[in-house]
Formats: structure tokens, C-alpha cells, sequence
């Protein structure tokens, strides 16, 4: 690995809005179904259109402050209007958020993998079964960004169609169910953290935004067309879930797919849906690993993280020491932490960026000379259902999201301080 800047542009529409559909295709299609219906029944479907319209509200804002910071490390360059430090900060929370997704979401494919291979539900073999995975996504990544793209749009295809066709048939069998009755408010507001984790993550693409081309045009497009897109797959899946279990499941809810699968066609159902499950997870996860290790690549350079950070490798052109260290990073909290926790700390962790970034267009260098009265009213909205929904999280995800912000501002100091000693 050489010390070598700048990475080339090479990612375009389609590798952007395949950063973004993965980055909020992962997970929770294949965990939440079962969870949802035990708690809101046949209302759950519509929970997607309704956090979906809320998510939408905050990318219409957040995409025009990312149209005027077309230059890699997402919401690490859009804080930096508010200061060196702010900057960092604001960055370091995103890679926490999107390292604790990553984790969250390997727990969940390891939950799916392990119907196959006894003995992963749990100690040595589901460690064993979680390193190799990181491992495995660590190594494409390496190797450069066209390999890693190319397997990210396979894995999206054989994710999106299997499930697609899935869920139509069980409506198909089952019929379309009715809406059932909206819970009292204070029974969605206790689960909306949880639910918003399944829209977190369209913002994947702006990260590589370095490396994509005219990024001012091709963000926002993915961006927006990543949320309509997951509101409607979401709302179908969990739909065609609730015709056959409006209750939820007895047993089984750590993979409900697979028992809508077996219910659909039998053990051979309940294969199919467990491989679309493995891919989709996998999409989801190699997404995030291709995007985040450029988070602190970008910070590298700007001097905020040591200068190790941003090593790129001689020959394939990849920051391979951030992917390493980010791979290292997943492995610790993955092993540590279950799906539900390692989701609310990464929501909460998106929400305070998500607002900074949408308060940091009028401060950004490329905005527009004049920001209407519409813009004004959208952000302010954005950042309000922001604020809501990080008032959810507990007492325990603050205080382990502080301590995270508190480590990442250590590397800071170190960094600051070798510069400065430079």
C-alpha cells in the first residue's frame, strides 16, 4: 500500500442507486415481518408508506445539501461548514452508525445461515461463521471497486425478484388483507425507531460520491428513487406476511420468512425464500463494506484521522487499510451486540446526521444562490421527524453512541497532534 490520493470516478447512476437500494434493503425485510404483526397486526404493512412518506421528507432536503458537496465522505464533508471538528464529528457518528448496521445486519445472516449449518445458532461456530463472512467481503473489496460493483448488482437481482415473487404469490393464494385498525399512537411511537432502521441507509451512495460520477445529478436521483422503491417492496413483503400470520409467529420470528416460505410451498419454499434472505443480507452488507472505508479514507486525508487511514493500495486503487480496520471493527460489535440494539444505536446515530446534514446547505460552498421559502419549510420538517424519532432511543443507546463519538474523537487528537508536530 502506498500513501497515493485521489481515487478514480468510475461509478455511475447504476452503481449509485445500487449503493443506495442495498444500503436500506438489508436486514429488517428479513427480521421485522413477525415482530410487526405480534405488535400491530394487519395494520403493519402500512407502517412502510407512512415512515416511507416521513423518510421521503428527509431525503428531498438531505439530497440537495449532498448536491453541494460532490466530493467523497458524505456527511464527514457536510459538517465540516460548522467547523474541523464538527465535521469530524458528525463523520465519525456516521461510520459508527453504518458500522453498527453492518453489525446488526451480519447477526441476522448468520441467524439465516445457521438453518443449515447445526451449531451456528450460537457460541464458537457462529463466531467462527461471522469472521468468515467479514473476511470473505473484506477480500472483494480489496481487489477494486469494479469487482465489488459487479457482485453487489448480482446479489441485487437475486434478492429483489425471489422476494418479489414471493410475496405475490402468497397474496395471490391468501387475498389482499384488510387494514386492521391504527394502534393508539403511543404504541407506534414505541416502535417507530425500529420500524425507520428499515429506510436508514439510502444515504450509502454519498460516501463513494469521490468516485461517482457528476454527483451533483446522480446522488439526489438515487437517493429519492431508493426510498419510493424500499416503501413499496417493504409494504408488499410485510403484506403478503400478514395474509397468512396477522399475529405473527409462535416461534421461529429470528427468520419469519422462512416460515411464510414453508407455508407458501413447503420445505422447497422455505429454501428459496432462505437463500433470497442470504443474498439480500450479503447485497446489504458487501453495499456497506464497499462504501464506509471510504468514510475515514476521506477523513485520512483531510488530516482528522491518522494518516494510516488513508492508505490506498498500490495496484487495485483501494483505501485497503480503512477496509480493513472497518472489518475489524464489524467483527468486534457483531460478536458482542444482538440485532435489535446494534439497530436503535445505528437509527439514532443516522438521525443526528441526517438533520446536520439537512442544517448544512445554506453554510455548504456549492448551494444555490437563493433558497425558496419550500426549502425552508422541508428542512425544517425533516429535521424535526429527526429529532422525534432520536427521542425514541434509550438511555443505554445514548450513552453507547457517546462513548463510540468519544473513542473516534481520541484518533482526532492523535491525528491533530502528529500534524501538528509534522
Amino acid at each position: 500500500m502506498t500513501e497515493q490520493q485521489g481515487l478514480p470516478r468510475r461509478i455511475g447512476i447504476g452503481g449509485a442507486l445500487l449503493l443506495a437500494f442495498n444500503g436500506a434493503i438489508g436486514a429488517s425485510i428479513f427480521a421485522l415481518p413477525a415482530t410487526l404483526a405480534a405488535d400491530f397486526g394487519t395494520f403493519a404493512p402500512w407502517l412502510f408508506p407512512a415512515v416511507g412518506l416521513a423518510s421521503l421528507l428527509i431525503a428531498i432536503p438531505f439530497s440537495r445539501s449532498v448536491a453541494a458537496f460532490p466530493e467523497s465522505g458524505g456527511p464527514a464533508t457536510y459538517g465540516r461548514v460548522f467547523g474541523k471538528l464538527a465535521g469530524f464529528e458528525l463523520g465519525w457518528i456516521y461510520y459508527i452508525a453504518r458500522a453498527t448496521a453492518f453489525a446488526a445486519t451480519l447477526n441476522v445472516l448468520i441467524s439465516y445461515l445457521a438453518r443449515w449449518w447445526t451449531g451456528a445458532e450460537g457460541g464458537a461456530a457462529r463466531i467462527v461463521l461471522m469472521l468468515a463472512v467479514i473476511a470473505g467481503f473484506t477480500a472483494i473489496n480489496i481487489s477494486g471497486v469494479r469487482p465489488a460493483m459487479r457482485v453487489l448488482g448480482g446479489l441485487t437481482l437475486l434478492k429483489t425478484v425471489p422476494l418479489i415473487l414471493a410475496a405475490l404469490a402468497a397474496l395471490a393464494i391468501a387475498g389482499v388483507p384488510a387494514p386492521g385498525p391504527p394502534p393508539p399512537f403511543s404504541e407506534v411511537e414505541a416502535g417507530i425507531l425500529i420500524v425507520f432502521y428499515a429506510f436508514v441507509g439510502f444515504e450509502n451512495a454519498t460516501v463513494t460520491a469521490g468516485e461517482t460520477q457528476s454527483p451533483e445529478k446522480t446522488l439526489p436521483r438515487a437517493l429519492l428513487g431508493t426510498i419510493g422503491s424500499v416503501a413499496l417492496l417493504y409494504f408488499v413483503v410485510q403484506l403478503a406476511f400478514v395474509a397468512f400470520y396477522p399475529n405473527g409467529l409462535e416461534s421461529g420470528t429470528e427468520a419469519p420468512l422462512l416460515a411464510l416460505g414453508h407455508r407458501l410451498f413447503g420445505p422447497v419454499g422455505a429454501a428459496a425464500l432462505g437463500l433470497t434472505a442470504i443474498f439480500s443480507l450479503a447485497g446489504n452488507l458487501h453495499g456497506n463494506m464497499t462504501a464506509t472505508p471510504r468514510l475515514t479514507h476521506a477523513m485520512a486525508e483531510r488530516g482528522e484521522l491518522p494518516a494510516w487511514f488513508g492508505a490506498v493500495h498500490r495496484n487495485l486503487a483501494t483505501p485497503a487499510a480503512s477496509i480493513l480496520f472497518f472489518g475489524a471493527l464489524v467483527a468486534a460489535l457483531a460478536i458482542t451486540g444482538s440485532f435489535v440494539w446494534l439497530a436503535v444505536v445505528s437509527t439514532l446515530a443516522r438521525m443526528i446526521v441526517y438533520a446536520v446534514t439537512i442544517l448544512a446547505l445554506p453554510q455548504a460552498p456549492g448551494r444555490p444562490a437563493r433558497l425558496s421559502a419550500a426549502h425552508w419549510t422541508l428542512a425544517g420538517v425533516g429535521v424535526l421527524i429527526c429529532v422525534l424519532v432520536a427521542a425514541q432511543a434509550d438511555a443505554k443507546a445514548w450513552m453507547t453512541l457517546g462513548a463510540l463519538a468519544a473513542a473516534g474523537l481520541v484518533l482526532y487528537l492523535l491525528a491533530s497532534r502528529r500534524s501538528a508536530t509534522a
